[in-house]
């Protein structure tokens, strides 16, 4: 999501100050100790390490990375959730968090496949959360075998290469033979997927309605918004420091945050420049989207989601393969209750009424001008010190 820019103001004259002794030298470049990761892990002496190493360069909610393995078995990998990493107020039954479990698994499966190995995944393996919290057992347990009939997966050359872009989408739309390959590449998992364009004038139209609404009602609702603030890392010092989260390394909010007139302990009201400011930009870039995405599943059980986001991922990894960019609207698909109509909009409008189905992921897709990859806490951050 395209949560910028929350900035609260104490005067013009102040702004011109900051502007003027500061942003000379400013870079919106990302520190390099914090896209590190992004070069490979290398070659490792435990190929988990290598095949981890990978895993964790993929899509996260708000990029929190709330991935934990424990290695302690020779030949296992065990996945965990880190609860400490979770989104209480926008995810409040943590699917979006079973979701960013599935995108790291699917990432260690392409890995494996790329080292022989065939990855023997069993999710759960002590018995899944309950719908509505999680708990300290495993998400996953992964053995690893040696297995020459593997094949590797022609979707593992993108992992490196893909972005999750809040940019500006041109208006050109995506081919009918993209929009196959991904379709194509989600089938391994059980889910429906769709697209609209500009063809669908009526839907299109429906699409964005709903988009802008249910991004306005998290801006305007103080414990959604605040849950952003508080992951927001401003600077090449908090990103370095951090690695995770949403990252700004705008010039003049670093100028503006050194003066003290970017204020991320309260959160703006409904008027304020920082929450108006941010529904124009939105709902510029919605109105240029040229298409959307969306992925369903019958059910809702934590298996599904998992599986969910396995299939998310692939997708995104098929897009990034034809040129093409993807970037989740999450706020409509959250089960908050201001969110309810959104929620209930998106369902009706893509024939999956709920509760029996669920709109797992909805999203923009269109071509975009590159970006850098996000930051990422690196290896030795992911795996459990036992």
């Amino acid at each position: 999501m395209d949560r910028r820019l929350f900035i609260r103001l104490a005067g013009g004259g102040a702004i011109a100050a900051a502007t003027a002794s500061t942003l000379g030298a400013c870079s919106s470049a990302l520190p390099p100790e914090a896209i590190a990761a992004w070069q490979g892990p290398g070659e490792q002496a435990d190929v988990r390490r290598w095949l981890v190493g990978h895993a964790l360069l993929a899509p996260h909610s708000h990029n929190l990375q709330s991935w934990l393995v424990d290695l302690g078995v020779p030949g296992e990998i065990r996945l965990f959730i880190d609860r400490s990493r979770l989104l209480p107020q926008t995810d409040p039954y943590a699917r979006q968090m079973m979701m960013s479990q599935g995108t790291f698994i699917e990432l260690l499966d392409l890995a494996a496949r790329q080292k022989g190995l065939r990855a023997q995944i069993e999710l759960f393996p002590q018995g899944p959360f309950d719908p509505t919290t999680v708990d300290a057992r495993p998400t996953a347990r992964i053995r690893l075998a040696p297995d020459a009939s593997v094949q590797p997966d022609p979707l593992f050359a993108q992992i490196f290469r893909r972005r999750t872009n809040r940019e500006a989408y041109g208006a050109r739309e995506p081919a009918a033979a993209a929009l196959q390959g991904i379709t194509a590449s989600v089938r391994p998992h059980p889910v429906r997927v769709g697209f609209v364009g500009a063809a669908q004038t009526e839907a299109l139209a429906q699409h964005r309605r709903i988009a802008q609404a249910a991004w306005r009602i998290e801006l305007v609702t103080p414990r959604t918004v605040m849950e952003s603030l508080q992951v927001l890392r401003v600077g090449p010092k908090e990103i370095a420091r951090h690695r995770d989260g949403l990252s700004l390394s705008d010039p003049l909010v670093r100028a503006l945050d050194a003066v003290g007139l970017f204020d991320r302990g309260v959160a703006p009201g409904p008027d304020d420049f920082a929450t108006t400011s941010q529904i124009q930009d939105f709902n510029r870039k919605i109105d240029s989207t040229p298409a959307f995405f969306w992925l369903v599943t019958e059910g809702n059980d934590r298996f599904t989601q998992v599986n969910a986001g396995r299939a998310y991922v692939r997708a995104q990894l098929a897009a990034t393969a034809v040129g093409l960019s993807m970037q989740p609207l999450s706020q409509a698909l959250q089960e908050y209750p201001e969110q309810t109509v959104p929620y209930t909009d998106i369902h009706q409008l893509l024939g999956a009424p709920a509760p029996r189905f669920t709109v797992q992921m909805w999203a923009r897709l269109g071509y975009a001008p590159a970006i850098q990859p996000a930051p990422r806490r690196g290896l030795e951050a992911h795996i459990l010190k036992l």
